[in-house]
């Protein structure tokens, strides 16, 4: 599992007058995916992009569009960010009433469905919705900003997620988001995730764009003796 983690490059942190550029740069580098961090000043503080940026930067990369949808109501948008060319949604359990009518919403689109969770957020909201679930976002910062400082008591809610997606018949991406940098994408790993997403770790980390995503997912044997 370890050697097969997706990094998921967010372009919260990259130069937002050069998106596309930035973008470019980190498919050559060895990304899995393109995290693209959607917020409405509403549910969280911040105000970032909408589906006709996300429609701007498809023909920069065919790497699959990681679109994290922390708005409130979400269901009003799915199609939009849909026709842009987003290949997951993810949703958080409190942005409409229905959270197994919204991940239907976007299978139905043909996309992969993911569910955010916050860190106060138990993954017992999850018990029965588990069958329309692609991915689940495992939030260790509050959602909102970028550059925030990783919170550990994550970890114990990814081994706990980890069990719950081995009993399921199909295969669920278990990602993080938050303060994953090298030294906690190993405590990530270890506890079971299969994908991080990492905006500062990779545009302003202390190497090249190819070295910064490929010390998040860090020498097997690290990880493993760790």
């Amino acid at each position: 599992m370890t050697q097969n983690v997706l990094i998921s490059p967010s372009i919260l942190s990259a130069d937002f007058a050069n998106l596309g550029a930035d973008v470019r740069a980190v498919d050559a580098a060895g990304a899995d995916m393109i995290h693209v961090d959607v917020m409405d000043g509403h549910y969280v503080p911040t105000i970032t992009i909408g589906p006709d940026v996300v429609k701007a930067l498809r023909p920069h990369s065919k790497l699959p569009f990681d679109v994290h949808l922390m708005i409130t109501p979400a269901d009003l948008l799915i199609d939009a960010f849909a026709d842009a060319g987003s290949d997951i949604i993810t949703v958080h359990p409190d942005a409409g009433p229905h959270l197994h009518r919204t991940l239907q919403a976007i299978r139905k689109r043909g996309l992969k469905a993911g569910v955010a969770l916050n860190p106060a957020t138990s993954p017992r909201v999850l018990d029965h919705v588990m069958d329309c679930v692609d991915m689940i976002l495992v939030m260790s910062v509050n959602p909102g900003y970028g550059g925030q400082k990783f919170i550990p008591s994550q970890l114990a809610k990814i081994s706990e997620l980890r069990r719950m997606c081995e009993q399921q018949s199909h295969d669920i991406i278990l990602e993080v988001d938050g303060g994953v940098n090298p030294q906690t994408s190993k405590d990530c790993i270890r506890a079971g995730a299969t994908a991080l997403v990492a905006g500062s770790a990779v545009f302003k980390g202390a190497g090249s764009l190819s070295e910064n995503i490929a010390a998040l997912r860090g020498p097997v044997s690290q990880i493993k003796a760790a």
